[in-house]
Formats: structure tokens, C-alpha cells, sequence
């Protein structure tokens, strides 16, 4: 989400996705929902932990995995989990395809969002990280939080 005006509204972010991948390129993404889920994502947040992005044979690029928690007085309910549509432009799935079968990476959703009351997604293409990449995120992590916490001791009146 470069620019955020008074509009927009965060669903939810997928912050395991930082821990899990090596994050290059983002893309933000409409998504095609159906009226319940769309009002089940201004009540309640998403779960991206799980959810990643398919393009099919026919160039059209789909989410799935991504869980929109059904609502219980809805009149028409939804799948929790059902793969949902992208709207994206012809150049760009294709520019993520290209990205896909050269390098072998995967397209993870980073965040879920409303814009000018829109649902979007956020999706980045993504390399999973080892084991020792893992550690070596934590290990700097902590460094940077001591650090700061001895700027604060040092500051302190």
C-alpha cells in the first residue's frame, strides 16, 4: 500500500510472510468477493497466514488459501477458504508468470486492505528462506531492539 489516504482501511497483514520470505517485487490486486464476504471483511480480519496467489492456464490469477471467517446471520453464506478471483492487468500476470518459471519463486499475500472502499490485496513475489536465513532475521531483530533500547537508557532523564 504505497500512498494511504483518510479512506483506506487495513484488514490485515500477513507479518509472517517477512519471516518466511525473501520479499522482492509487490503488486496490490482487486479481489472479487461476494456481498457476505465483503461485509464479513469490515467486520472481522482476514487470515493470510496460509495465502498465496495461482495463475491458471487461462492468464487469470487467483487467491487461495486466504480465509474470510463466514458470518453466522448472514442470508447467503461463503466458503471460508474458497479460491477468490484478482483483478490485475493482463501485462502484470503476465510479468508475474515470467517471474515464477524463471526464478522459481511464489507470489505470497503480504496484506488485505480497503481502498476508496475496495478490497484489495497486496501480493509480493516472494523466495522462501532456510533455516539459518531465519536465524539470522531473528538475531538481527534483537540487536536492533537492544540498540534502541540503549539509545532510550542513555536518553532518559
Amino acid at each position: 500500500m504505497a500512498t494511504s489516504s483518510p479512506g483506506d482501511k487495513l484488514i490485515s497483514k500477513n507479518r509472517r510472510a517477512q519471516f518466511d520470505y525473501e520479499l522482492g517485487d509487490r503488486y496490490e490486486a482487486g479481489l472479487v468477493l461476494i456481498g457476505s464476504e465483503a461485509r464479513s471483511l469490515r467486520d472481522h480480519a482476514a487470515d493470510l497466514r496460509d495465502a498465496w496467489v495461482d495463475i491458471d492456464a487461462h492468464n487469470e490469477a487467483w487467491v487461495k488459501g486466504l480465509k474470510i471467517p463466514e458470518m453466522t446471520h448472514a442470508a447467503f453464506a461463503h466458503e471460508e477458504k474458497r479460491p477468490r478471483k484478482l483483478l490485475l492487468h493482463a501485462e502484470q500476470i503476465n510479468k508475474l508468470r515470467g517471474k515464477l518459471e524463471a526464478e522459481g519463486m511464489t507470489l505470497v499475500v503480504t496484506q488485505c486492505y480497503f481502498k476508496q472502499g475496495r478490497a484489495k490485496i497486496e501480493i509480493a513475489v516472494a523466495k522462501g528462506k532456510k533455516n539459518y536465513d531465519k536465524r539470522r532475521t531473528v538475531k538481527e531483530r534483537e540487536a536492533t531492539r537492544e540498540a534502541q533500547a540503549a539509545i532510550r537508557r542513555v536518553h532518559r532523564p
